[in-house]
């Protein structure tokens, strides 16, 4: 038996990695980490390219599967959909060439123990090929859109002008932005470390630690990660830490802290004198934290504590004191960031939806107690729905006496970008590059102030 190449082997851990999400309802990236450990490092961004982009246009690719099959494999063969899907996307959204994308996808059968399957898997291809299908208008809406219909639905009613946009940001690939540990250099130092590794960039006014590379490179490979000179992180999310602290503050909470991104911004930018409590939780993604603060050299004693623990039970964790700088980084849908995460679009339901509420809602409450009065809490999400965003600072403002906007967007070129919802403002997805965030300031009136 003829041996089975590299690349047919990399097509089958590509379907594996789509099956894993589309069939068994996991997540991406939780799906490419089982399979990276088994691949050659020289492949894994070909591998990444393939099942990132297969799951992004995967409703799409579904109106296609239906066209091209008579009949659906046996449920205990499913995996061939998820290689056939790998196919397509290989003829439709990359530049490999189409023999090679069919040769290997059908030798990939072999790999996947279905060698009865290897003439369908062929067939299909080249049927696509030759009926030119990916230049047929979608009949089917999802397949229009490559969204599933409550999402497309829930964009069209929150934003009924720019659902369209928002959804071909969302099928885009996202770039990737880098924040410079300014403890440790200037920004104008770390360009020039930038430019002589070899890497073209660009920078946006408004965000000064901010830098959006041309091309993504693997994070090992920038200039001073390992020793905390830069970071990996959307531009968007920079923003929240620098206008939090925009007027000082010492004692700050960083509610729902994991990944800890922000709370590394937070402790680069505040004074030496502030302490910083990071909740999460999820102990192992706090402990993902830790080594970020540690890799940054901001583990210093006594600035950060950490704590394991549910940020809407504060019994177990706060020591009383009030603090007059919150940052909530609410749980949400991830709707404004389905670029990066493109599993978004198969495993949420318009059901948790609701459920978030719930708790962004809850968690606004608790954590309000907290706050000293003329303190500000600064109100995040990665979402675009109006349901987990303005609607809900709106209830909340409503119900709560003591709660007012605070000034927020002390920077024009930014606020410039962002749309105004109420008391809060939205940054679309692809807007200049960045992810979809929400953004709401409140202040803490003194009880004299008080209604």
């Amino acid at each position: 038996m003829p041996r089975i190449s590299r690349s047919a082997r990399l097509r089958a851990s590509a379907a594996e990695i789509v099956h894993a999400v589309a069939v068994e309802g996991r997540s991406l990236d939780a799906a490419l980490r089982e399979r990276e450990a088994a691949t050659a490092a020289e492949d894994l961004p070909l591998l990444r390219y393939l099942a990132f982009g297969t799951v992004r246009q995967h409703f799409r690719i579904q109106a296609w599967l239906r066209a091209l099959l008579e009949r659906r494999p046996k449920r205990r063969d499913r995996i061939i959909e998820s290689l056939l899907a790998v196919g397509l996307y290989q003829l439709t959204g990359s530049r490999i060439p189409e023999h090679a994308a069919v040769s290997e996808t059908v030798e990939a059968v072999r790999v996947l123990r279905r060698q009865p399957y290897k003439g369908l898997v062929n067939a299909v291809l080249r049927r696509f090929l030759r009926e030119r299908l990916a230049d047929a208008e979608p009949t089917d809406d999802e397949a229009r859109s490559n969204h599933p219909a409550w999402i497309s639905d829930r964009l069209r009613r929150d934003w009924p002008d720019d659902a369209d946009a928002i959804m071909a940001a969302n099928d885009a690939r996202a770039p990737m932005w880098l924040r410079v540990n300014t403890r440790r250099q200037s920004v104008a130092a770390y360009l020039e470390r930038l430019s002589t590794a070899g890497h073209a960039f660009a920078l946006l006014p408004g965000l000064p630690q901010a830098i959006r590379l041309d091309e993504p490179v693997p994070a090992s490979e920038l200039p001073g990660f390992a020793a905390g000179d830069v970071s990996v992180q959307d531009g968007a999310a920079q923003l929240p830490a620098a206008w939090l602290l925009a007027d000082g503050g010492s004692k700050i909470l960083d509610a729902c802290a994991a990944p800890g991104g922000k709370t590394a911004h937070l402790l680069e930018l505040a004074g030496t004198d502030a302490r910083l409590d990071a909740v999460d939780v999820d102990p192992e993604r706090l402990d993902a934290v830790r080594a970020n603060l540690e890799r940054l050299g901001l583990g210093e004693a006594g600035r950060a504590t950490l704590h394991a623990a549910s940020a809407d039970e504060p019994e177990g964790w706060w020591d009383g004191t009030p603090y007059d700088r919150i940052l909530l980084d609410a749980p949400c849908s991830a709707s404004g960031v389905i670029r990066r995460h493109p599993d978004i679009k198969l495993l949420r339901r318009d059901s948790d939806v609701a459920a978030l509420t719930g708790v962004q809602a809850r968690l606004l409450r608790r954590l309000w107690s907290l706050l000293s009065p003329g303190g500000v809490l600064l109100y995040v999400t990665c979402s675009v729905f109006d349901a987990e965003n303005g609607s809900i600072i709106k209830r909340f403002v409503a119900e709560t006496p003591d709660a007012e906007p605070a000034q927020l967007l002390p920077n024009n070129n930014i606020r410039a970008l962002m749309r105004e919802r109420g008391t809060g403002y939205q940054l679309l997805p692809g807007t200049r590059g960045l992810d979809g965030f929400f953004y709401a300031a409140l202040s803490k009136r003194h009880p004299e102030r008080a209604a």
